[in-house]
């Protein structure tokens, strides 16, 4: 999503800069050596862009659950214990009356307040980690590994598509993939 919105691109790269301040990147390894805690707290827009582009893009796309009892759903359809109820996380993060009439742009502004800190949605209404006693136990630490793996890129690279024409398509599996890859290019930012 960034290569396609380089003005969030540049927004997190910046927002990296002043959280780390670090002024000049001599060495990929070395800065993400010194990536500290404190600093990645600090990256509201950067924790914005990735769940904005998980909204949109969900690693698991659709979800299936087996109904242990017979249960009525809270818009009133009754199900049966064995039933398999599927929820599709990619066509829910899409739905207007969610997220609004702006639900199939991609707009990170939408998770913070009005002083640029992020602020979570319910999991019942963000469900790529799903909700409940069934919420991914590794949600804290996957956004951390996003987080880290982001902030070093985008501090020491600019990306961008290989090709701007190329329409990039997706296929729907048990994971969301991107048919045939992506394909970008990085440049080397300044050193200051």
């Amino acid at each position: 999503m960034l290569c396609k919105h380089p003005d969030v691109q540049e927004k997190v790269a910046v927002e990296v800069k002043e959280a780390t301040k670090s002024m000049e990147v001599k060495d990929v390894d070395e800065f993400a050596a010194s990536l500290r805690e404190e600093a990645l707290e600090k990256m509201h827009y950067l924790h914005a862009a990735i769940t904005e582009t998980i909204r949109l893009y969900p690693a698991v796309p659709m979800d299936g659950k087996i109904c242990f009892s017979d249960d009525t759903l809270p818009d009133g359809f009754s199900v049966r214990k064995d039933d398999l109820i599927v929820y599709q996380p990619y066509a829910m993060g899409r739905m207007k009356f969610i997220w609004g009439d702006d639900a199939e742009e991609f707009r990170p502004e939408r998770w913070l307040d009005k002083n640029g800190m992020f602020r979570s949605e319910s999991p019942f209404k963000f469900t790529a980690f799903q909700a409940g006693p069934r919420v991914c136990l590794g949600k804290d630490f996957a956004y951390r590994q996003m987080k880290i793996f982001s902030a070093v890129l985008l501090r020491c690279f600019v990306f961008k598509l290989s090709d701007e024409n190329r329409a990039v398509t997706y296929r729907t599996m048990i994971n969301l993939h991107i048919d045939g890859g992506l394909h970008v290019r990085a440049f080397h930012r300044c050193r200051t």
